[in-house]
């Protein structure tokens, strides 16, 4: 909840002054102590409910170096990206002395966001990473950040305070232009779900390589990041002859592209070039080898907790976008290689 006179979150001073009380009784009575009238617990305690305060534990723990802990909110999905990052993340906050406190959802409703930033408030963290860039998480993370800093992770820099990630959308430039120098007319992409950062991203820029090169397209495909889903999408486009390429928004929807292509005939790269995205660990074994675009989950997971440390310290926030790297492999060749040899 917000102040009615600017909008800003609630603080003490405005409780005090709700409650007709000194700050300093508004203080006691959040820090539990007991040398208080009953009467004034309960108006200060009305107070509070009504403002919406939330007393900020993080700030107090950095004062009195009681707290070294950070939070980090992630889902319990499986998938490659968010699971190696959670990972990252992890390893550079203890690396940089923190504890971590994790949180796992196994869905990202806002109300679940929400509750999940009020239980590790509750443990006093310093800060959070938020490893859901879905609109969902960006608009909890805006409505906690008074309370402690909350870094995003690939969520969007025009609506997250604090974030971190690697440039999804230059990364989707450099498979989609690698597509079209190969020669290819009609690249088809099979994008992410909707309401995700990376979603959005991956799939501008894919239609901006094909705009300035003139190429038509077509609404994407869209999948759900599983591999299930890229199967059946596959099963959809094995039919049209036209497609010569389809660009996949990650390398787990690449993967069930390519078993329905090899159900239905449709050889790779022979007859269509594919592109994945994440550079999964399995990526180099599949049938073909599937080029995609490597993300550096180490650098994102380091980076989360420097532009966090920067936060809780006020300092000018760390480069918050890395650079991705194009993996080329045998399931994206030219038009030309694929008439030579077949």
């Amino acid at each position: 909840m917000t102040t009615e006179a600017d909008g800003r979150a609630p603080v003490m001073a405005d409780v005090a002054r709700l409650a007709g009380v000194s700050h300093q009784t508004v203080s006691r009575v959040v820090n539990g102590q007991n040398n208080l009238r009953p009467q004034t617990r309960d108006r200060v305690q009305k107070a509070i409910d009504q403002l919406g305060y939330r007393p900020n534990r993080a700030a107090r723990a950095l004062v009195t170096k009681k707290s070294a802990t950070i939070g980090i909110i992630g889902s319990k999905l499986g998938f490659w990206g968010p699971s190696a990052t959670h990972r990252t993340v992890q390893s550079a906050a203890r690396e940089a002395g923190y504890s971590v406190s994790a949180v796992s959802l196994s869905t990202l409703s806002r109300e679940e966001l929400v509750a999940a930033m009020h239980h590790l408030h509750d443990q006093g963290v310093e800060g959070i990473v938020l490893i859901a860039a879905t609109d969902d998480a960006v608009a909890a993370a805006r409505s906690e950040e008074s309370v402690v800093p909350v870094v995003v992770v690939e969520g969007d820099p025009l609506t997250s305070r604090w974030t971190v990630g690697v440039d999804q959308k230059g990364g989707a430039r450099m498979a989609t232009r690698h597509l079209v120098d190969a020669g290819h007319h009609k690249i088809v992409h099979l994008a992410g779900p909707h309401g995700w950062a990376e979603s959005r991203a991956r799939e501008q820029g894919w239609q901006d390589v094909l705009d300035e090169h003139g190429l038509p397209w077509t609404p994407p495909l869209r999948g759900d990041w599983s591999a299930r889903s890229g199967y059946e999408c596959g099963l959809r486009l094995s039919s049209d002859t036209s497609v010569s390429a389809v660009f996949c928004a990650n390398d787990q929807m690449a993967l069930g592209l390519l078993r329905a292509f090899h159900e239905s005939g449709r050889r790779i790269p022979e007859d269509v070039g594919v592109v994945g995205f994440d550079d999964i660990p399995e990526a180099a074994y599949l049938i073909p080898p599937l080029t995609t675009v490597g993300q550096n989950f180490t650098e994102v997971g380091r980076r989360a907790i420097e532009i966090l440390r920067a936060a809780l310290d006020d300092t000018p926030t760390p480069e918050t976008r890395i650079e991705p790297e194009l993996i080329v492999r045998a399931s994206s060749t030219t038009p030309g290689e694929r008439h030579d040899n077949g």
